[in-house]
């Protein structure tokens, strides 16, 4: 009995064998510049594009089917200049497209094409056809534009198009409605391609915009402007939302052909 105790007091308890060279204490998080975690420095996902900064990839909140969504679109640098006759032309076929498919929970009802990115005043059903409706409408007009600038250098485009996720802004207000209105349709002013050539100078709408087709200008009296030959309009929805609808009637004044918007508030 007494030999059967000392064998139990002699068995040494097992340990596991460590790899070589990992029997220093772990590390804690920032504890040195080599250090790994925690927060220091250059620490991060790094940008995948250069420029600003973009939207943090969060959940987009609810949508409610009664507002009007201001949604802005960036093109790479590579893309080059919208505001030409190829890059309208791949934006107008892409909505086209966008029509011909059918999607009747996501409308675009304004629009306009400026150097480096692309204003939407937007109406959905929710917030899975809001994001349907955008993503659906890049995909198409990043072919199209690929397929633009193909021709233009010769050599064959492919990749991304736009920079990152779309930036969304729900509409609730008559003025901010009132507000938006002037400054899709009026951003032109805002970015002096007003001044651009001899047409834009005489003219008092911009043609890389739906403004053509916008009856509610202080000086159209209601009067929308009758198309001039040869000009291909961008393709727009009715407008189903009361703010858009008429609701912006109530913010303020009309907006002037010849208004140069301010910054979004």
């Amino acid at each position: 009995m007494a030999a059967a105790k000392g064998q139990q007091r002699r068995r040494s308890k097992a340990r596991q064998l460590g790899l070589p060279g990992t029997a220093a204490p772990p590390r804690r998080a920032a504890s040195s510049p080599s250090g790994h975690g925690g927060k220091r420095r250059g620490a991060g996902r790094k940008r995948a594009l250069p420029g600003r900064a973009r939207g943090p990839h969060r959940t987009r909140p609810f949508h409610d089917a009664r507002l009007p969504v201001h949604v802005v679109l960036r093109v790479t640098q590579e893309v080059g200049r919208l505001r030409r006759r190829k890059a309208y032309a791949a934006v107008r076929l892409a909505l086209i497209a966008l029509v011909l498919a059918g999607r009747r929970g996501f409308r675009v009802v304004h629009l306009s094409i400026q150097r480096h990115h692309i204003h939407l005043l937007c109406e959905a059903d929710d917030r899975r056809a809001l994001a349907n409706g955008v993503r659906a409408l890049c995909i198409s007009a990043a072919k199209r534009l690929n397929r633009a600038v193909t021709i233009a250098g010769g050599a064959p485009r492919t990749g991304r198009v736009f920079t990152d996720r779309y930036h969304a802004t729900p509409i609730t207000r008559p003025r901010q409605a009132l507000h938006a209105l002037a400054y899709v349709l009026n951003n032109w002013r805002r970015h002096h391609d007003d001044h651009a050539g001899l047409g834009e100078r005489r003219a008092a709408v911009d043609r890389y915009s739906s403004g053509v087709a916008f009856a509610g200008w202080a000086e159209r009296d209601g009067v929308p402007f009758a198309w001039p030959a040869g000009y291909e309009p961008l393709p727009i929805a009715r407008p189903t939302t009361w703010l858009l609808r008429g609701g912006w009637k109530r913010g303020g004044p009309p907006p002037s052909l010849w208004e140069v918007p301010g910054p979004l508030t």
